[in-house]
């Protein structure tokens, strides 16, 4: 029964990648075929020239580069790196690039060397950087030149190659593996390539998720028949490429043809002039991106065509209530919101049509994903709260340092708790590990950070439980206020109140100019225990 309904599930995916233009035509068979022959996991990049030729594939700060060229650039640096890394047995290559060709060219070069893939994240401080080298057996990197210093600690005798640079005087470069090299279709890798995704870190240097081989069909099919990229599209990249949300999309973008406008470091203003010139038909972000978007004056917003941008795709964290109806109401049906996971890829993906309908939903499970609400190990019905596990073809088993995440018969627990409405729509409620006990009453640092994001003068949120000697633990509030207005502790408690129970009311209230997030726009303990510290607040 598994086995028809695996191959049930894999027709049904053919089907929506055929639909969406991301597999090759009748005519281009034998020479995909001739190619995935001679070149195994190395022949993707020539598969994609072969479809879609000089198509420009990827625009950066450094210009175009067309499916054509992209192919030219992984063919020299596989062929580069094969003459280099002549120890036996798989290599492993830590790419550390923000948007741009080279966190593509870094991607595919990798798995065309059928090396295992370690996707460095980019907020990374040095002795986090050195441990995660050190415990992933990482032999070369692929790193943009800011991140030299945060490389100090690694040990010397791991490779390095500076992609993104404005500096000639780098001398060991991806530009030039790709210059001093052939770019002639490389040889089959003799070793099939494995893919690392390393985890937000938020406590400690982060974990990593791995993969084995080759996703599953359903995976890049689940998300085109919900966000529906084609071709023809040109997005704005927004969302990081190193991690989950940002890679899932950049690699659906490129399987379908459609051209890629790297946004290297979102900066509101700068993104929105990028939507402009390009006239990009969508937009990839993570929500605290989104929401700096859309606090842009009117006469900007304005410059977007909204005839032209059919697709909001926002992913990596909870939209709140108020985003939404935000973007609904300045461009229409168009925002999508997807909900994932490090360890399992998407879970659930809302249409503009279930936003429409539950603006807080987090959609329903694609194809290939099955969804549970789990209470005292049972399921519970529709409407019920409980923890969301999750099946699919892209969970991981357990992460690299030999750690795992629970199962219940087959299923993932992702940490969040939820429930199902009468439609069959996911709705996220918060963290099943991150509830606390104040004062005796249940509360969940999350519901509060959404309610403050409903606050018309507060910009940006962070709620975390701290130790409390009377109560066990109380809720500390950070809050950023809109630029020219003052907010008060006591306009927070007092709004907070209103809204949730007084049990929700944090006990503290620290107004900061700024949360610094990182690049997937998460806000890490370690950054809020020092805000914290300026504040006066142990």
């Amino acid at each position: 029964m598994a086995k028809l309904d695996h191959l049930k599930t894999e027709m049904l995916a053919v089907r929506e990648l055929r639909r969406a233009g991301a597999l090759p035509g009748v005519k281009l068979l034998p020479q995909v075929a001739r190619l995935r022959r001679r070149a195994g996991e190395a022949s993707g990049p020539a598969v994609y020239a072969a479809m879609y030729g000089d198509r420009v594939a990827i625009v950066d700060p450094h210009g175009e580069v067309t499916y054509n060229d992209l192919a030219d650039l992984c063919h020299g640096v596989i062929n580069g790196l094969r003459a280099v890394l002549v120890a036996p047995g798989r290599p492993t290559v830590g790419v550390m690039c923000r948007n741009s060709r080279y966190a593509v060219i870094g991607l595919l070069s990798a798995i065309g060397l059928g090396a295992r893939v370690v996707l460095l994240n980019t907020d990374l401080g040095a002795k986090q950087m050195a441990e995660v080298v050190s415990r992933e057996r990482v032999d070369v990197i692929l790193h943009d030149s800011e991140f030299t210093g945060v490389l100090a600690l690694v040990e010397p005798d791991v490779r390095r190659y500076v992609a993104w640079t404005d500096d000639a005087t780098d001398s060991a470069t991806v530009d030039g593996l790709v210059a001093g090299n052939s770019t002639a279709l490389p040889p089959a890798p003799a070793s099939k390539s494995s893919l690392v995704i390393l985890t937000s870190g938020s406590t400690g240097a982060p974990k990593g998720a791995p993969r084995d081989g080759g996703p599953a069909m359903s995976l890049p099919a689940g998300f085109v028949s919900k966000i529906p990229i084609r071709g023809s599209d040109t997005v704005l990249m927004c969302a990081p490429a190193f991690h989950g949300w940002g890679l899932l999309a950049t690699m659906v973008c490129l399987l379908t043809g459609a051209t890629v406008v790297m946004d290297r470091r979102f900066k509101a203003q700068e993104s929105l002039e990028l939507v402009v010139e390009h006239r990009c038909t969508a937009v990839m972000m993570v929500p605290t991106m989104l929401r700096r978007l859309m606090d842009l004056d009117d006469s900007d917003l304005d410059r977007i065509d909204r005839s032209r941008l059919r697709m909001i795709a926002s992913g990596g964290a909870k939209l709140d209530e108020s985003l939404v109806r935000a973007v609904q109401a300045r461009f229409g049906a168009v925002l999508h919101n997807l909900y994932g996971a490090t360890e399992a890829s998407y879970i659930t993906i809302a249409t503009p049509q279930d936003l429409a309908a539950a603006p807080t939903t987090a959609g329903r499970p694609p194809l290939g994903v099955a969804v549970a609400i789990i209470g005292d190990g049972a399921p519970v019905p529709a409407g019920e709260t409980g923890r969301i596990f999750v099946r699919s073809g892209s969970q991981i088993s357990k992460y690299t340092n030999g750690t795992s995440k629970e199962m219940l018969a087959g299923m993932l627990a992702t940490g969040d708790t939820g429930r199902f409405d009468s439609a069959g729509r996911l709705f996220v409620e918060g963290r099943s590990d991150g509830m606390i006990v104040s004062g005796g009453e249940n509360v969940f640092p999350e519901e509060v950070e959404l309610a403050l994001g409903r606050h018309p003068d507060i910009v940006d949120a962070a709620v975390v439980a701290v130790a409390d000697a009377d109560f066990g633990q109380r809720l500390r509030a950070f809050v950023v206020a809109r630029d020219g207005i003052e907010v008060t502790e006591a306009d927070v408690k007092k709004y907070v109140g209103a809204e949730l129970s007084r049990s929700r009311v944090p006990r503290e209230v620290i107004v900061v100019a700024e949360l610094p997030r990182g690049a997937q726009g998460k806000v890490t303990k370690l950054t809020l225990d020092a805000l914290a510290a300026e504040h006066g607040q142990g």
